[in-house]
């Protein structure tokens, strides 16, 4: 049916602010303050409609990603409304504008909804964004401890303690870090509660990719995250976190789509005859950003299938196998080139993390066409 009225949400912790806007085009209205609970905004959609006289296919609902996740949204769907959400940076803004309360959010996100103006960020399913919350608590579990390392280490030198041997934090680091005697007893201490901390972090990282690897198997998206273990960098927990990240690749159309949802492509402010291009946008998806530079990194180095790549690469197609060989030799070329030129390897890492995006975006295809063949 055709939409008669399009709502506006200012979504907050505990109340939501909403204004209507009649497809009309008349002004947008404020119509009054929901709390923030799902359950409010059930009650009063029913108040609204009946108000209007307007059934759920005719009305369009709209509100601004922020912490209270996709929660709303799935419950509006499962009710039968269609609703979008926006990215808040995706939203316009005039550059006069000096005052901003919640009225006139909702009554802008209502008036621009009318108008087309907003676009609608994709809606992870429910289990990808569990997988995905698991993956990033293995990251922050990581970074925890990384810090807990840095912080120990910084204690020890302004004591004078320096470790002669090769490499820190392997089995002989920590024991000598157990059987090293501070010169007071409060240092002494401050050194096990670091100790312990490490300890601590050194488990629970191990505890979430442990969980991880249990929850794969059951995971409708492990086909995809098998295959892209065969790409060199890419080991269980990096192509775990990548796929729980973009999710699912068959909405892009066309690699420089996924390239852009990334944030790897580059700005530009061209006019007339002038064109000018700056750093990468760094939009969308900080996350599958970073996870996606780390595993470019590994391409400066010469093409080669090792032990542990044949290992992760066993059970695969030939044309998967195909696709990450190519994959290798075309990023470790494109990576000398840019090397000779003398970029720096910022740069050119976030070049060969940027062409890996097409990569990723030819297998999700071909595992997709192979899940297809092997149903029919």
């Amino acid at each position: 049916m055709k939409i008669k009225t399009y709502i506006g949400l200012d979504v907050h912790k505990n109340s939501i602010v909403v204004a209507i806007a009649h497809a009309d085009g008349t002004p947008p209205q404020y119509y009054g303050k929901w709390g923030g609970s799902n359950l409010a905004v059930e009650r009063g959609l029913v108040k609204l409609l009946k108000k209007l006289g307007l059934t759920k296919a005719e009305v369009s609902l709209v509100y601004e990603a922020g912490p209270s996740g996709f929660v709303l949204a799935r419950r509006l769907h499962q009710l039968g409304y269609h609703c979008i959400i926006v990215g808040p940076s995706e939203v316009p803004e005039k550059a006069g504008k000096r005052i901003k309360t919640d009225k006139r959010d909702a009554r802008k996100l209502a008036r621009l909804h009318r108008a087309g103006e907003l676009e609608a960020i994709h809606i992870p399913e429910p289990q990808d964004e569990a997988v995905r919350d698991l993956c990033r608590a293995r990251t922050d579990a990581s970074q925890a401890q990384a810090r807990c390392k840095q912080q120990l280490g910084m204690f020890l030198l302004r004591n004078g303690f320096r470790y002669e041997g090769k490499t820190n934090w392997t089995q002989s680091h920590m024991n000598y870090l157990r059987k090293l005697r501070m010169p007071h007893l409060a240092q002494q201490l401050v050194a096990e509660e670091y100790i312990q901390a490490v300890d601590a972090g050194v488990e629970r990282v191990a505890r979430i990719e442990l969980q991880m690897k249990e929850l794969l198997p059951t995971w409708e998206r492990e086909p995809y995250v098998r295959a892209l273990m065969c790409f060199r960098g890419f080991q269980e927990v990096a192509a775990m976190t990548e796929i729980s990240e973009i999710g699912d690749l068959s909405r892009f159309e066309h690699p420089r789509q996924l390239m852009g949802y990334i944030g790897l492509v580059p700005d530009e402010e061209s006019s007339g005859e002038k064109r000018r291009q700056g750093g990468i946008t760094k939009t969308g998806n900080g996350h599958a950003r970073w996870m996606l530079i780390e595993c470019a990194s590994h391409y400066s180095h010469s093409p080669r299938v090792s032990a542990q790549l044949s290992a992760r690469q066993a059970g695969q197609s030939r044309e998967i196998r195909a696709i990450a060989w190519r994959a290798q030799n075309r990023l470790n070329y494109r990576w000398r080139r840019l090397a000779a030129r003398g970029l720096h390897r910022n740069k050119i890492v976030v070049a060969i993390a940027r062409e890996l995006c097409g990569f990723l975006w030819e297998l999700h295809r071909q595992v997709t066409l192979e899940l297809q063949e092997k149903a029919a």
